[in-house]
């Protein structure tokens, strides 16, 4: 099934293409599309978006990249279960129990609490109807104590986002789409590539892939920086995890293709990253000032709808980006899904433990929830 996901990739390294067990779930290329009225708005352009939110019917986002290699990889190792380690509202989590049947696989989810909004609610309630297995922590350093109990034959536990050097491929080859879509003439080269940065993996594949793309003359004549929005706090954010897994996808590249020329060092990977902690307000799932008035921008002038945990604050940076440098090409990368997700009955919450549900209706539970 290699053949029909991740083509760049395999374009640039044809020997990937034996050593990659990469399952199809996704629609790729995304498109670009000009935010026209947008910089008329801000005075500032040209600016772009890349739509990963519609990389995927089911539930698109940034996920499924990391997901096809992540779940190819299981199924090549005799994995029949996968489950995904998360906070409630994570949409690996959710991505993980939509997508892992259409891969053959047994959907799982290892959930914390988090604070509690609307968009975290509406992902919470399908993964509890989805997931075949549910293991529900009451708080997150219990983490990595329920990982190690999960475990079992046939079992495959991803860590939060899927955040390995093989999920971060499928942002290596997000990258090199985005060099031929410039290389095309759909968007000009940006000077800067926004995203929110929680468990690093988009991020570090993007690093790794843009420094590729710009080796090879593959679009850019200069490597477009990568601003990663903070949506989680330091030091899960911090630049030495999301340099250092960037340095280790490349390794990982390194050591798929046979070229070790391809591993890149942790000083030029650092080169192309710029992070924005600006925008977090009081902490990840907490909504932000700043966050809360581009969610109403992007309503209002872009037409598609951003959430409060993620994609309203990466929006945040790109629009201060935007305003800070009026006259360069910048792109937002849209991460959280805007797909509808499945209805839900009210008879599959049942399973949750009642801390859960509580929060689930948007009471008081305890002070690690809040």
């Amino acid at each position: 099934m290699a053949e029909a996901v991740l083509p760049e990739l395999f374009a640039a390294w044809p020997a990937l293409k034996e050593r990659i067990d990469a399952l199809s779930l996704g629609s790729f290329p995304t498109p670009v599309e000009r935010l026209a009225t947008l910089e008329r708005e801000l005075g500032a352009g040209p600016l772009f978006v890349k739509r990963d939110d519609l990389s995927a019917d089911a539930y698109g986002g940034n996920k499924v990249r990391t997901l096809e290699v992540l779940f190819g990889r299981a199924r090549a190792r005799g994995g029949r279960e996968i489950i995904a380690t998360g906070a409630f509202g994570s949409n690996h989590a959710v991505a993980t129990v939509l997508h892992a049947p259409r891969a053959g696989l047994r959907p799982g989810a290892l959930l914390c609490p988090q604070p509690h909004s609307d968009a975290a609610a509406e992902n919470f309630r399908v993964t509890l109807a989805r997931a075949e297995r549910l293991v529900i922590l009451p708080h997150w350093s219990l983490v990595p104590f329920g990982i190690v109990r999960a475990l079992g034959a046939g079992r495959v536990v991803m860590p939060p986002g899927g955040a390995t050097p093989a999920g971060a491929l499928g942002y290596v080859a997000a990258a090199l789409e985005l060099a031929a879509q410039v290389e095309r003439g759909e968007l000009a080269s940006p000077s800067r590539i926004y995203v929110g940065v929680g468990s690093t993996c988009t991020s570090a594949g993007l690093l790794v892939g843009l420094a590729h793309a710009t080796r090879l003359g593959l679009g850019f004549r200069r490597r477009p920086a990568v601003v990663s929005v903070r949506v989680t706090p330091w030091p899960v954010t911090a630049r030495f995890r999301i340099v250092g897994l960037a340095r280790r996808t490349s390794e990982h590249l390194a050591a798929l293709a046979g070229d070790p020329s391809l591993a890149l060092s942790k000083h030029e990977l650092s080169q192309g990253l710029e992070l924005d902690g600006s925008h977090l307000g009081a902490g990840y799932g907490q909504p932000s000032p700043d966050g809360l008035a581009a969610i109403a921008l992007f309503r209002r002038l872009a037409s598609f709808e951003l959430d409060t945990t993620y994609s309203g604050k990466a929006a945040a940076g790109f629009i201060a980006g935007a305003e800070r440098h009026p006259d360069e090409p910048q792109l937002f990368w849209s991460t959280k899904s805007t797909r509808p997700l499945p209805a839900v009955l009210d008879s599959d919450l049942e399973r949750a433990p009642a801390f859960a549900r509580r929060w689930l209706a948007g009471e008081p539970t305890f002070p690690a929830s809040r």
